[in-house]
């Protein structure tokens, strides 16, 4: 019985990563010290995606198969010594959706060889994977070079007689983003009451459901920035900028297991009021460019917020109280080192170095995100100048289980309805 030194599939194109309709070549290799019999050898390319009720389970709960091709190589005879080179050939699916990568289950192209030996003898195995993206055009979502709103009115009581209001608006110059570009964020507080807020915070949100058994979601800040509090009765503005870093995109057409969403939220925790701003991923920018923060939604209406119904004793004094404009200064950032997984910001001509990937099988892959590296936009990516230090997000590799899912966006417009009708 020959031994096996080398059984390994090798890919001609030096990419890491394929588009869905593209051909995939490469060949398998056999190398023998002694004759080998078998009964088959065959290649087969595959898509599929798995996910687990377990954080990094391989045994999957739910399943499902975008693509099953196999080839026969060779039917049944004996392979000499030496080395044995078999070509192959695969189109890939257009359907084939993008690669991903998370703690409940993955979506997993890979090409698996087998060499099927007689009875009574192991059958030898081998097997590659690669990575498919199947670009996010933003444009082909409607109105997303529109600006993203949000406003809530918060009323609450102090110290036990007295009440009031703050109203939260949050405002993002796009709807949709790619790898690269700046999240120019502005958010404006009415502190119409006699008592400070808390700081304030914002951050880039990613949630991943899972659909096992039941929906898991793994809920993660990306990214966060804190600023200060607001004083009484001061009307005050905050303008901060997020780099989005190098992130899955938001929709894996195709797939039905994981669902991929982002948004933007900020909050106070007192009084504990918060907004969302459902944003887009994707790969192929918006076609205009984006508002400086200066001119960030300038022409875009208020939203029409009620106006907070008088306190008692400024009821008695026929008088309302003044409101101050001030700008908010910003207090920390979540990092701002530059991570690991992001090549520069030259994205539209980021490529891997066949030297630099670690494994044979398979690039340097950011588990935090689930994103490959490169995981590059298409079109014009232009870096933009920035007046304070970006945002960059720090490492997620090592964590908990995932929080409850967050409210949607309907959810959170009836649930601050709902509040305001209650305290009435």
């Amino acid at each position: 019985m020959g031994k096996v030194q080398l059984f390994e599939i090798r890919l001609s194109d030096s990419r890491v990563v394929y588009s869905p309709g593209e051909p995939l070549v490469g060949s398998v290799t056999v190398r023998l010290a002694g004759a080998l019999q078998y009964r088959a050898i065959k290649v087969s390319c595959v898509g599929s995606c798995g996910v687990s009720n377990k954080i990094n389970d391989t045994a999957w709960t739910v399943e499902e198969q975008y693509f099953n091709t196999t080839l026969s190589l060779a039917d049944k005879g004996t392979l000499t010594t030496g080395e044995h080179t078999f070509p192959f050939r695969f189109l890939l699916p257009a359907s084939a959706p993008t690669s991903f990568e998370g703690p409940f289950g993955k979506v997993m192209h890979q090409v698996k060889a087998v060499i099927e030996t007689p009875r009574f003898s192991k059958d030898h195995k081998c097997h590659k994977v690669f990575y498919v993206l199947c670009p996010l055009n933003l444009n082909d979502i409607p109105d997303i070079e529109q600006c993203n709103t949000n406003s809530i009115t918060k009323k609450f009581s102090y110290k036990l007689v007295k009440t009031g209001n703050v109203v939260l608006t949050a405002t993002t110059d796009l709807k949709g983003y790619t790898v690269g570009q700046v999240i120019q964020l502005r958010t404006d507080i009415e502190n119409k009451s006699g008592r400070d807020t808390s700081t304030i915070v914002a951050s880039l949100i990613q949630k991943v459901a899972y659909k096992s058994r039941r929906w898991i979601y793994d809920l993660r800040s990306i990214a966060e920035v804190e600023g200060s509090v607001v004083k009484a009765w001061k009307h005050a503005e905050w303008k901060e900028q997020i780099l989005v870093p190098a992130l899955p995109q938001s929709i894996l057409q195709g797939c039905s297991l994981i669902h991929i969403d982002y948004y933007i939220q900020v909050s106070l925790k007192s009084p504990d009021v918060s907004v969302a701003l459902p944003i887009y991923i994707g790969n192929i920018p918006v076609n205009r460019i984006p508002l400086s923060p200066a001119h960030l939604a300038p022409n875009v209406p208020s939203p029409v917020v009620p106006s907070a119904p008088p306190e008692e004793e400024e009821a008695a004094g026929g008088y309302s109280h003044p409101m101050d404009n001030i700008s908010i200064p910003t207090k920390s950032h979540s990092q701002q080192q530059p991570f690991s997984y992001a090549p520069g910001l030259s994205f539209p001509e980021a490529r891997v170095d066949p030297e630099q990937i670690t494994s044979p099988n398979r690039p340097t892959l950011c588990l935090s995100t689930g994103s490959t590296v490169p995981y590059y936009a298409e079109g014009a990516v232009v870096p933009v100048a920035t007046a304070s230090s970006l945002i960059l997000p720090p490492e997620y590799s090592t964590w908990g289980y995932p929080y409850e899912a967050p409210p949607s966006y309907e959810q959170s417009c009836s649930s601050a309805a709902s509040s305001l009708s209650n305290d009435h």
